[in-house]
Formats: C-alpha cells, sequence, structure tokens
C-alpha cells in the first residue's frame, strides 16, 4: 500500500481550537491510508504512527471524531512519552495531543525495568497516570500463568511524571505468589529518579556477639547537591546504633560525613562513636585542597561494628600543586593508633611536611634532566619524658631513642640523571645527587641538638638490552644490568624516625638509596646487579624473570636482620610473572640467602566468565626493626564462583601457619537478576587481643530490581526456556 504522510496542521484536524490556546506543536500522521468518513471523521488504517510533542503513538486504526475531540485507537497500540515511558494497550480514546484519556487493558512500562499492568489507565493532564485493579513488577515473565518472583498489587497506582513517583494504595506485596506485608499507602521512585527521599534496602544481621538485629537507612535529598542518610540500627543482645552519612556537593569540591553512635552491652555504660570526614576542593591557580578527619571511642569500635579495618586513625590536611615540571607539597597528619603494641604517648602524634620540587634541563648541553628539592618535616610526640623506656609497649621498645623525642628537620637537594645509547646497542646512564639537611632534635637525653649533613651520592649504570624474535613469531628481551652506586657515610649520628621500614624488591634494585624517608640515606660504595628475561609469544602468553643482588665495599650496619640487605652482600632478589591467555596470573617475589629463603610472596589470580579466584602465600622471617618478633607465615584467598546463571558463591580465608590457626573466614552467597537481588553473609574472625574478641557476623540484604535509578546488567537477566 501506498505510505500517506500528512501533516495534521495543515487539515486542521488535530490542531484544535481550545488547543490552540494552548499552543501544542504541530502533530504529525503516518498511515499506510487516511480517509474522511462519517460526520467528517478522520480515518487512518495500517501502521499508523502519532507524532505529537515528543509522543509517539502507533496504534493498527485511529478515527478521529470533530466532535468529540477524540481519538478513538484500536491496537494493539504502543504510546512512548519522553522516551523513558511505555503505555501498551488493546484500545484507547485519547485526546488529539495525546495528554489526556483512557487505555483499556493496559500495560505500562518504565525505563524498560518496572511493568505496570492494570484494567484501565488513564492519562490525566500530560502529568499522571492512574492505574486502577493494578500489579507492579520488574520481573521477566516467560508465561502467561507464571507468578513472578516478586509482585505489588495495588487498589491504585499513580504515576507522577514531574516528581518521578510512584503512589500505592492499598499495597500488598507478594514474593512468589505468598503475601508478605500490607501497607494502606506506598511510595517509590520510578527507574528514572537518581536521588529521592525515602527507606532504602533494609538489612538483616545476626552476631554472637550482639544479636539478631536490623538496619534501616533512611536517605533525605536536601537539594540537587547535598543528602543525608540515618541508618538505625537495633539488635536484641542490647545494641541502639544511629549511623549517618551526609554528602554535599560544591562547585569546586566535594564534602562528605561518615559516623555512627552507639549504646551497647560490648561497653557497659559508655556511649561509643566514630567519624570519618573528607573532602576535596579545586583552589586558584591549580592547587588542591583535600582533607580527612577520623576519630573513634574506642579501639574496638570499629571491627565490632564492621566499619572499617584501620588500626590506625590519620587526619589529614593536604595541599598540592602539580604542574610538568613543577610539584608543591604540604601536609599536616595527626596519628591515633589503635594498635595493642603501640601507645599513642609514644608515636609521632602529630607529623608535617612541605616540599617543593623543581624539574629544569641542565644548562650547557650537558644532557639529561636536573631537579631541585627543598624540604620541611616535623614530627612530635605527646610525651615529654627523654628517656628509654624498655616497656614502652607490651612487646618492648623497638628503637633506642627517648620516649618524648620530638624531630624537626630542613632539607635541600639537588639531583641530576641522564642516559644515552652509545655504541653496540649499549645504554650508559646516570645519576647524581647533593643533599643538605640540618636537624634539630628534643626531648631525648641522649641525642638532645642540632645537627647537619652533607651527602653526596653518585651512580653509573650499563644496560645492554638484547632483542631477538624467531621465526615462529616468538619475541625475547634479555637485559643484564650493572650500576655502581656511592654515597658518602652518614657519620652525624641523625636518629632513624621515618625509614625504619625497608623492602628489597625490583622497584628499587637500581636506586641510590633503599630507605623510604630522608632520615637515613643507603651510604657506601656498592655493585647492584641484576638480569632480566622476557618471552612474549604470539599465541598470547608472556613470561618475565629477573634476578638480582647487591654488594657492598663494606657493611656500615644500616639494615636489620631480616630486611634482605644486611651484611657485605645482599640476598638474591628473584621475580617472576606469568601471564597466560586464559586470565591466569601468577607472580612471586623472593629474598634467597645461603641458606634458604627469607622471604617469599606468591600471588594467583585467575578468572573465567564463571570463576575468579585470587590466592597468596607470604613467607617472612623475623625482623625486630619492623617490630616483627617471629616469623610470619600466611595465605590468603579469596574466590567467586557463579555456578549458575544469577547465582554466585563467594569465599575469603586468612590463614596463620605460624599460629596454627585461622585469622578470619567468610561465605557469601548472592542471587541476582533483573528484578531481586538477595545477599548472604556469613563471616568469622578468629584473632583476638586486649580490646578486640573474636566475633561470628551473619548478615542477609534483599533489593527489589528497578526501583531508583540503579539498573540489572543483562548477563543478570532471566532467561525463558522454550
Amino acid at each position: 500500500m501506498r505510505r500517506l504522510l500528512l501533516s495534521l496542521v495543515a487539515l486542521c484536524a488535530l490542531a484544535l481550537p481550545g488547543a490552540a490556546q494552548q499552543a501544542p506543536g504541530p502533530a504529525t500522521l503516518i498511515a499506510d491510508s487516511i480517509s474522511v468518513g462519517e460526520m467528517s471523521n478522520l480515518v487512518a488504517e495500517g501502521n499508523v504512527e502519532v507524532f505529537q510533542d515528543g509522543a509517539r503513538l502507533t496504534a493498527r486504526r485511529i478515527v478521529y471524531d470533530r466532535r468529540g475531540e477524540t481519538l478513538e485507537i484500536t491496537g494493539p497500540l504502543t504510546l512512548t512519552t519522553g522516551g523513558e515511558t511505555v503505555l501498551l494497550a488493546d484500545s484507547a480514546a485519547l485526546s488529539p495531543d495525546l495528554t489526556e484519556g483512557i487505555l483499556h487493558s493496559a500495560r505500562m512500562v518504565l525505563q524498560q525495568q518496572v511493568q505496570l499492568a492494570a484494567a484501565d489507565i488513564r492519562r490525566v493532564s500530560d502529568r499522571y497516570t492512574v492505574l486502577d485493579r493494578t500489579v507492579a513488577s520488574s520481573c521477566r515473565v516467560c508465561e502467561m500463568s507464571e507468578v513472578p518472583l516478586w509482585q505489588i498489587r495495588a487498589k491504585r497506582i499513580v504515576h507522577d511524571q514531574e516528581e518521578r513517583q510512584l503512589y500505592f494504595d492499598h499495597a500488598r506485596l507478594e514474593l512468589g505468589g505468598l503475601p508478605i506485608f500490607y501497607l494502606p499507602r506506598l511510595r517509590l521512585p520510578d527507574p528514572t529518579l537518581k536521588r529521592a527521599t525515602g527507606f532504602l534496602v533494609p538489612e538483616l544481621t545476626a552476631s554472637n556477639r550482639q544479636g539478631t538485629g536490623v538496619k534501616l537507612p533512611y536517605f533525605i535529598a536536601l537539594g540537587p547537591h547535598r543528602d543525608l542518610t540515618l541508618t538505625p540500627h537495633v539488635t536484641t543482645g542490647g545494641t541502639r546504633t544511629l549511623g549517618l552519612r551526609y554528602r554535599q556537593a560544591f562547585a569546586r569540591g566535594d564534602l562528605a560525613f561518615e559516623g555512627a553512635v552507639t549504646r551497647d552491652d560490648l561497653v557497659t555504660g559508655k556511649t561509643r562513636y566514630y567519624a570519618f570526614v573528607d573532602g576535596e576542593f579545586a583552589l586558584p591557580r591549580d592547587f588542591k585542597l583535600s582533607f580527612d578527619i577520623e576519630t573513634t571511642s574506642d579501639p574496638a569500635y570499629l571491627l565490632d561494628y564492621d566499619f572499617s579495618d584501620k588500626d590506625r586513625l590519620d587526619s589529614a590536611l593536604t595541599l598540592t600543586r602539580a604542574r610538568r615540571d613543577e610539584l608543591i607539597f604540604a601536609e599536616l597528619v595527626h596519628f591515633k593508633s589503635l594498635r595493642d603494641t603501640e601507645t599513642n604517648d609514644t608515636i609521632p602524634s602529630v607529623v608535617g611536611d612541605l616540599s617543593y620540587r623543581q624539574r629544569f634541563d641542565p644548562p650547557g648541553g650537558i644532557g639529561g634532566m636536573f631537579g631541585l628539592t627543598l624540604s620541611a618535616h616535623g614530627a612530635w610526640r605527646r610525651s615529654d619524658d627523654p628517656l628509654d623506656l624498655p616497656l614502652a609497649t607490651p612487646f618492648g621498645d623497638p628503637d633506642p631513642y627517648g620516649q618524648g623525642m620530638d624531630v624537626g628537620r630542613l632539607s635541600a637537594k639537588l639531583d641530576w640523571q641522564g642516559r644515552q645509547v652509545v655504541g653496540g646497542g649499549l645504554v650508559l646512564g646516570g645519576m647524581a645527587e647533593l643533599a643538605l639537611d640540618h636537624y634539630t632534635v628534643a626531648d631525648d637525653a641522649a641525642l638532645a641538638g642540632d645537627y647537619t649533613r652533607l651527602t653526596p651520592a653518585a651512580a653509573a649504570e650499563l644496560r645492554w638490552p638484547l632483542v631477538r624474535n624467531d621465526a615462529n613469531g616468538v619475541g625475547h628481551l634479555l637485559e643484564p644490568v650493572l650500576q655502581l652506586a656511592w654515597a658518602e657515610r652518614d657519620t652525624s649520628g641523625i636518629p632513624n624516625d621515618d625509614s625504619v621500614l625497608v623492602e628489597f624488591d625490583e622497584g628499587n634494585l637500581f636506586s641510590l638509596t633503599r630507605f623510604a624517608g630522608e632520615d637515613v640515606r643507603e651510604s657506601g660504595l656498592r655493585l647492584n646487579a641484576g638480569l632480566g628475561w622476557t618471552r612474549y609469544d604470539p599465541a598470547g602468553w608472556s613470561l618475565s624473570m629477573l634476578v638480582g643482588r647487591i654488594w657492598r665495599e663494606r657493611d656500615d650496619g644500616q639494615f636489620a636482620a631480616g630486611s634482605g640487605l644486611d651484611g657485605l652482600r645482599s640476598d638474591w632478589l628473584t621475580a617472576l610473572e606469568l601471564q597466560l591467555p586464559s586470565n591466569l596470573t601468577l607472580a612471586n617475589r623472593a629474598l634467597l640467602d645461603d641458606d634458604g629463603v627469607t622471604r617469599s610472596d606468591l600471588r594467583i589470580d585467575w578468572h573465567s566468565d564463571t570463576v575468579k579466584l585470587g590466592s597468596s602465600l607470604l613467607w617472612a622471617e623475623a625482623n625486630i626493626a619492623e617490630n616483627s618478633l617471629t616469623d610470619r607465615s600466611e595465605w590468603v584467598m579469596d574466590a567467586a564462583y557463579r555456578f549458575r546463571d544469577n547465582w554466585t558463591a563467594e569465599a575469603d580465608w586468612r590463614y596463620d601457619f605460624v599460629g596454627g590457626e585461622a585469622a578470619s573466614a567468610s561465605l557469601g552467597l548472592e542471587y541476582r537478576n533483573e528484578c531481586i537481588a538477595v545477599d548472604l553473609s556469613l563471616s568469622h574472625r578468629f584473632t583476638s587481643s586486649t580490646s578486640v574478641k573474636p566475633s561470628t557476623d551473619f548478615g542477609l540484604t534483599l533489593s527489589l530490581g528497578g526501583f531508583g535509578s540503579e539498573t540489572r546488567a543483562a548477563t543478570d537477566t532471566r532467561r525463558c526456556m522454550r
């Protein structure tokens, strides 16, 4: 048949006198045939489409009644408004502008998620859609007789398109066809609304220490840029908790607050609380300001209620600016330890850092790159005791300094590094630096006073990258590296406060110093050597290996036993990484001395469409400098298995081989599809201390999909079997 396109404005069919006062947009009609019937009614038949002010109507037949100013529509018909709401019906009687009328045997679909079915649907004022004797669900139904996983039956549902809300009258929630609860009034956001005041998904909890309880979060939208969430938590064990979360977005930054207040029987007669505040703001001239505040009433509170696993709280104020050749950094941090092995009087409670770094090209065509760093550092302890007490912690005092030692430092450092390719593909590189430090030490009977230190250091490096490509497409990269490094021996006696923990790995094998801070710089003449090899296979897998070691002219006693760096020669450093096209990655870093392995960290990760597996095995010798008095051996495993469509099982495990017991374990089971998510979790913490007790916790969360802006992934949608 011939397709006819006709502007109804030209025919004056839908441009009605009454509608002219509202100045509607022009309507467009497309149909296989258009004719004038009885009483001059306009009749459109065959693949009829009407477009009116963003609305689109498709039907089999439309009759425009000029007297009643209505459209009599024969379906099946589809009415789409705003691209997010779709109405389907067998027949309808609508106004010419499609904003008012009634649809019979109809369904409404909101953003392809929530379906509402009713005997009749009425459209009112292009804003409200009223459904009588209706049922709502976001579950996919494969057969006419199938009962959805969940549905809400109601006497009436009103959809407010402007407010994007669904109002239920006499609502009854059913799971699998069984009534669960009844509410005379219920309001839910439609799927297009991102933020709306109201209750969020509740969570059932159970703990051997707190009893059975429920969390019922209530979200309050305070405006377009801020909100507040209140979460009461009540348990049979006497716990009464109110959690709070406040967020606000500004034109140049964000602010967030999280906290809780609790009265329970775990700590009688005391109000327990925690508060975390953080924010970040962009300032003029490319500066960024960030801050965070962390506090809690007692060391066990965060772990008792699973708010955080932090064992040190750090409240910081940070100012930064990063440009191409410039970095400015300023930070003030307050530390509070929650560990049994530390006392807050003797750890640095307030630490301040200020640094300015400028990078520039060297003059005279020297090549490479120069850098200038100016910095300041200060560490203050609450104690003013200048003596070193051996029982500062339950495990003794790992350092020889006074309990109240305060340290201030001013530093300036000039450095250079460059690299040049010479004959035969050899790469010759070098680096040098000159550092000037001035220290002031107070509250220490033995070390109080001023110290000045000038430390020159230099290194020359030779690399020879060798590349070979086989005829079968396999690529090899072999790279031996030799580096001769030297630094002036430090005899100033400056206390080591910021470089106690030392890591030896492939990242610092060819560094001028292995210390992380500025209090200690690696000294003496030493040879750093390494050999790296990588194989690239066209089948999609690769293998990388590295072996390295350090030889020293003399032992200055800078590194503690167990660090892998002590003595005239370091432990052997080995690193291996295997990547397979089957999404398997294996990585191992190990330190070996003449007697065997002193430290090993093995990590395996593998994932497929149904399985995710990660496991690590750690072994480390005792290191008194790290306050580790015994060997450590731990196994950590986390796994997830999607054993059926929509079903996923998870497990986490941490085992202490030295202690001969598990440290923690958790299990989880999740069912998730297009309309519902159920999360079950069970966790147990085995370890204990003077402030933290072993506990077992159970959680259950059930959420209905389709309300609010959350959407389900396509892979979670149930499939209908044919």
